[in-house]
């Protein structure tokens, strides 16, 4: 009986984990991770070849792997729609790829400017989308530590914008109802909001370009 207890409460406790709100700091954690392996799918889709470090990737089989794996789904859709968008990003943001801050900066106004309108799964995979794809273009370029760099943009991104839309959410699963039902009016409905990012970007470009008033 005593170790029926004992495993009665373990499995509460556990439950209870599982179920409870994430903490700020877990949604920007979760946010790098699914960064990372969202940058490394489209560094093996490009056959660009890097010394990938060690990270924390999504748990195979955990939630948050799912979330990665809904995440890549539905950019591999976006980017199909819009592939030019998010292919020679350092080009279309006319930036340099040796300079650490002009990557950052860069980085971020897209992402700010992607928001303007408001909060959208779409719009957030988007953002990664643009990661990936500037990412991409500094690893040709033989700059890879700018990686880093891309994932640590996202991450105080995600911190300082997202956190709050996140958890009113639940947190990252969320992203999986995107794609619970095969429905074609949903299927429109993923389009629109994926030509919506497609109207930000074009007009982030527009910010980067314009020169300092």
């Amino acid at each position: 009986m005593e170790v029926l207890r004992r495993s009665s409460v373990f499995a509460a406790e556990v439950m209870e984990v599982f179920d409870r709100s994430p903490t700020d700091k877990e949604l920007v954690s979760q946010a790098k991770a699914l960064c990372r392996d969202y940058i490394n799918s489209r560094l093996i889709q490009a056959g660009v070849s890097w010394s990938k470090p060690e990270y924390n990737a999504p748990v195979p089989g955990g939630k948050l792997a799912e979330v990665s794996t809904i995440l890549l789904r539905l950019g591999d859709e976006l980017e199909y729609i819009r592939p030019n968008v998010y292919r020679n990003v350092a080009r279309q943001l006319n930036i340099s790829l040796h300079s650490e801050t002009v990557v950052s900066d860069a980085f971020l106004a897209v992402a700010a400017q992607i928001f303007t309108a408001g909060i959208t799964w779409g719009k957030v995979v988007s953002l990664y989308a643009v990661a990936a794809g500037l990412a991409v273009d500094c690893v040709r370029h033989a700059q890879p530590a700018m990686v880093h760099t891309i994932v640590d943009c996202l991450g105080e991104f995600v911190r300082k914008t997202l956190v709050t839309w996140l958890k009113r959410r639940g947190g990252w699963a969320d992203i999986t109802k995107c794609v619970v039902n095969t429905d074609p009016s949903l299927r429109s409905h993923w389009l629109v909001a994926a030509v919506c990012s497609f109207g930000h970007f074009l007009k982030a470009i527009f910010f980067v370009l314009l020169p300092e008033r």
